[in-house]
């Protein structure tokens, strides 16, 4: 569609194993070398950044397409995961995304969501990511959560994206699109919209976030807490003023969350930010025995 091969995406972006997406995924390390195609720009850090996180990203991404064209690649797309989970989990404010979406469109690419990690009503506020930020992508892929389990994923397309890749790639999937599975992701549209899942996601990431900033108040280790519905990010810092990462402290709470049967990781580019995002069905009692076990390990760590 845009005649180009060139990519732009977060430092420490993950969008895939393949060899292709592979190329556009620098969290995996240097065993899976970033593609001399693709250019990556410091993800929308709230935290850290400057205080307008919209234009600062949109800024990063214009750079980014400009070194691409300076060495001969034409720019292809920005290829962003809508709350930048393996980045540290960056979801506000809404709308600093379509900025940067815009620049992208400008320079003749498109905008690719990836709602692996963000859609299905996670967030609490609205079904996809992207939805957040006021945003109308050209792709969204999926997947992982679509079928609750089994092997399932899609790409959401504008039509005129598919009419012209359809007479110029002779693609066929033999596995595509199973009944199984297929069933099982009409299943989990249902239940997401049976059972009310968004607004429990709304109700009890609230009140999860608000448990994490009462311990964080307690706590000097933690610089900050941020997410949106049941999608949260902790950071641990070893001094609040400077803001310096803390991977050892975020690790340590890994660990001895794990030792009370309570699974998390962690994530960012110095494994120091907390990636909380459990179950859609989670309720307040879940949280409040997370907020517990959660307590109980940070009590253990040296002030």
């Amino acid at each position: 569609v845009t005649g180009g091969t060139g990519f732009v995406v977060t430092d420490h972006a993950y969008h895939g194993l393949t060899l292709a997406a592979g190329s556009i995924s620098p969290s995996m390390g240097r065993g899976i070398p970033i593609g001399q195609h693709v250019r990556t720009v410091p993800p929308p850090d709230a935290y850290r950044g400057a205080p307008d996180v919209g234009a600062a990203f949109a800024e990063a991404v214009a750079a980014a397409i400009d070194d691409l064209e300076r060495h001969g690649i034409r720019f292809a797309g920005l290829f962003c995961d809508t709350i930048f989970s393996s980045d540290g989990v960056y979801p506000d404010p809404p709308g600093f995304l379509a900025a940067a979406a815009a620049v992208a469109r400008r320079a003749g690419g498109i905008f690719v969501a990836d709602e692996v990690q963000p859609g299905f009503a996670r967030t609490g506020s609205h079904m996809w990511g992207f939805e957040r930020h006021g945003l109308d992508p050209d792709l969204v892929v999926l997947g992982k959560p679509m079928g609750n389990g089994l092997p399932i994923a899609g790409v959401v397309a504008r039509p005129e994206l598919l009419v012209e890749f359809g007479p110029t790639v002779q693609y066929f999937n033999t596995f595509g699109g199973n009944p199984v599975c297929v069933a099982a992701a009409m299943a989990v549209l249902d239940v997401i919209r049976d059972e009310r899942l968004m607004a429990n996601a709304a109700d009890v990431g609230a009140h999860l976030q608000a448990g994490l900033r009462r311990l964080a108040g307690n706590h000097a280790g933690i610089g900050d807490v941020r997410g949106a519905g049941l999608f949260l990010g902790v950071e641990f810092v070893s001094d609040r003023a400077t803001k310096q990462p803390d991977p050892d402290r975020a690790i340590a709470v890994v660990n001895g969350l794990r030792r009370r049967r309570i699974l998390i990781s962690a994530a960012g580019v110095h494994g120091n930010v907390l990636k909380i995002r459990p179950p859609l069905p989670f309720s307040r009692a879940d949280a409040d025995r997370f907020l517990a076990g959660m307590a109980e390990v940070l009590a253990e760590q040296p002030a």
